[in-house]
């Protein structure tokens, strides 16, 4: 049975999922990196809020939470979210964006939006508890 937090967390990854689809669809492609990179991070505090029993550490690195968490990631998927994380960084500095504007372009993130889309169901389906 999920908690109330691994609830929480869940629906905010939920949430910016569609966020991530709205910005996608007004073609706005680095903030919609963005927001994929904030659903898998979500959905990967919720692994480490069901697994521990504790709010997960205020870090922003994929790679570290599904460590922390002991993520019950696929190889792809975990190269999926290294991926993904170089790409939110970008994503965040001004001297980065105008190459990040060339480098993510509509057929790129919309590969990221279907996996973080897979990424996050996968992680609501997973058996979270330890053991």
């Amino acid at each position: 049975m999920i908690t109330k937090a691994g609830k929480e967390w869940l629906g905010q990854a939920k949430e910016n999922l569609e966020d991530a689809n709205a910005l996608f669809r007004s073609r706005r492609y680095l903030f919609a990196t963005y927001a994929c990179h904030l659903a898998v991070e979500k959905a990967l505090k919720a692994v480490i809020a069901e697994r521990s029993g504790s709010y997960p550490p205020r870090i922003h690195n994929l790679l570290e939470l599904a460590k922390i968490g002991e993520a019950p990631l696929t190889e792809e998927q975990q190269q999926f979210i290294a991926e993904l994380n170089m790409a939110a960084i970008t994503t965040r500095y001004p001297e980065s964006l105008k190459k990040a504007a060339k480098d993510y372009s509509g057929e790129v993130v919309k590969d990221y939006l279907e996996k973080a889309r897979e990424v996050v169901l996968w992680l609501e389906t997973a058996p979270l508890s330890k053991g």
